[in-house]
């Protein structure tokens, strides 16, 4: 199987150094990284070539999806796959759907890991699949590869990934925000807790601040766990000033 990669970030790197020992894999971006993908083992190809392969994936921000799936959409061949790597999957799932063609197959998915934590093996890491128009045997052979490379695989719906992550990544991203706007710095008088907030900050401090505003805006169960957060830490400050 051919693989087409579109978005070289730290997250379509981080695939692409993974699948070039499986497959052929073709990569493109919009910056003039040609010599550095190419001596990670990856082909360089332009929109058009990425079309042309078995599986593609658009590893783009969010707010840029849409754009990317539309100029995709006629160059496709019967018969490809095109998977998205959001972390919110209602908004990709819907674009895939309303614009790829009925020949191809449609699987959503969000790899709940990155360089960070999986620079050097995805053993043991967690990665949601969303199936939205495949075959069942197709399906089921991906799902088999995936656990084979050391993967634990959730399969769920779209809302029902959106809401949890909302509870989850969305919240830790925005402690880590909260924690970087407080100005929290390494103290040489703190505790373990203390250290795993700073865990926290230096993770989200990698990330760009368009992933995380888009991970908000993109995600309709976001304000709601905003608001329910922010709304406890008020109530507990109440009660720490309460006489």
């Amino acid at each position: 199987m051919n693989v087409g990669i579109i978005g070289m970030g730290r997250l379509g790197k981080l695939l692409a150094r993974a699948m070039v020992r499986d497959f052929k894999v073709f990569v493109y971006d919009t910056l003039p990284l040609k010599n550095e993908m190419e001596k990670m083992g990856a082909t360089w190809g332009d929109m058009a070539t990425i079309a042309t392969q078995d599986l593609i994936i658009p590893a783009v921000p969010i707010s840029e999806f849409e754009s990317v799936i539309r100029q995709l959409s006629p160059l496709l061949k019967p018969g490809s796959i095109v998977a998205d790597v959001c972390s919110v999957k209602e908004h990709p799932a819907e674009i895939m759907q309303k614009y790829l063609p009925a020949h191809t197959s449609i699987l959503a998915t969000h790899p709940m890991f990155g360089p960070d934590s999986a620079s050097d093996s995805f053993f043991a890491r967690k990665l949601v699949l969303c199936p939205i128009r495949m075959e069942e045997a197709r399906y089921q052979s991906i799902k088999r590869y995936l656990q084979e490379q050391g993967l634990t695989v959730i399969e769920t719906t779209p809302a029902h990934h959106d809401e949890e992550i909302s509870q989850s990544l969305l919240l830790a991203h925005f402690i880590g925000r909260g924690l970087i706007e407080y100005g929290a710095k390494d103290l040489t008088i703190d505790t373990k807790g203390y250290r795993r907030l700073m865990r926290i900050l230096s993770t989200v401090e990698n990330d760009t601040w368009q992933l995380f505003v888009d991970m908000n805006r993109y995600n309709r169960f976001a304000a709601k766990s905003r608001a329910r957060f922010l709304s406890a830490l008020t109530n507990i400050d109440q009660k720490v000033q309460a006489p």
